[in-house]
């Protein structure tokens, strides 16, 4: 008698895409109540996609979060708001994708702690690092270019981001 295995998405993924899509939320809040509300909705949508294993359910909460974090940066002017907000954005998609994948392929009923941990770090130091040289390079040159520059400047990585991977 064979037993099925279960697809559902990883839980430890899963966890920290919850947790990074509530970061993500946060930081909106802390810029706009505006920002705070699609922060709000694209927490909802992110954590209703990771639950049900949907990816077009985890894109769209990205995206929303994305809007979120941008709104909230372009109406507050305050880039080091902006920057915690679409990493943790990113990551929670990264995460959210990274559920989806293990369940799928290995089954949620496998030891894949280790496996888990390691690219949760990998692309935490990744989104972190390429934030800080993004951020580095806008001080350097900004010369009193308002915050817009950033949003252009991270929303060009995200885009870039999103093609490399696909």
């Amino acid at each position: 008698m064979t037993r099925e295995i279960d697809r559902s998405p990883a839980r430890l993924s899963s966890a920290l895409a919850i947790s990074a899509a509530a970061l993500s939320a946060g930081a909106s809040a802390l810029s706009s109540t505006t920002a705070l509300a699609g922060g709000l909705a694209g927490f909802a949508l992110l954590t209703v996609g990771v639950v049900a294993g949907s990816r077009r359910g985890i894109t769209l909460g990205a995206g929303v979060l994305l809007l979120g974090s941008l709104v909230g940066g372009l109406l507050s002017g305050a880039a080091y708001l902006l920057l915690p907000g679409v990493i943790a954005t990113v990551l929670a998609w990264d995460f959210g994708e990274q559920a989806i994948n293990v369940g799928e392929q290995l089954g949620r009923t496998a030891d894949t702690t280790q496996l888990e941990a390691t690219h949760a770090a990998g692309s935490t130091v990744v989104g972190v690092g390429a934030g800080a040289l993004g951020y580095g390079v806008y001080l350097v040159s900004s010369g009193g270019q308002p915050v817009t520059a950033l949003v252009f400047l991270l929303l060009a990585a995200v885009v870039l981001t999103s093609a490399l991977r696909t």
